[in-house]
């Protein structure tokens, strides 16, 4: 019978314990969430705030050749690219891609992180329709 106490004193001490870790977990996502950087606040010098209402907000991107862009997010969003451009994407995971993206391009983009950088000799622009609620699955 004692034993059994001490087992139960063990478990709750145990979860006491651990109930710290439980708030540092939680704290680290709601912290990692916060972290969700804005592109226009992370890179200003690129980003830049056409229109914006309840549903959609609508970004001029501008990249001249050689910048790059610290790591930011975007929601669901729709790319129209103006000028076609060689750019590096680095995902949060550290992956990499080097896609060359043609003018007049248009691509729907999911939810995400990225840094930006343009490996072109010539500036690298588009217009990003941010959606601000997420977007149904494509049909």
């Amino acid at each position: 019978m004692h034993e059994s106490r001490m087992r139960g004193v063990q478990s709750v001490v145990g979860w006491r314990t651990a109930c710290p870790w439980c708030a540092a977990l939680l704290l680290g996502s709601v912290a990692q969430l916060a972290l969700a950087q804005d592109p226009v606040a992370v890179a200003p010098g690129q980003y830049q705030v056409e229109f914006e209402d309840a549903e959609v907000r609508v970004l001029r991107v501008v990249y001249g050749p050689g910048e790059k862009s610290a790591m930011h997010d975007h929601p669901d969003s729709v790319a129209v690219y103006v000028t076609g451009g060689h750019i590096r994407i680095t995902l949060p995971d550290g992956r990499v891609g080097e896609p060359r993206v043609p003018p007049g391009a248009t691509m729907r983009h999911a939810a995400g992180g990225h840094a930006i950088e343009n490996l072109g000799t010539t500036p690298f622009e588009l217009v990003l329709i941010e959606l601000k609620k997420p977007a149904d699955p494509p049909r």
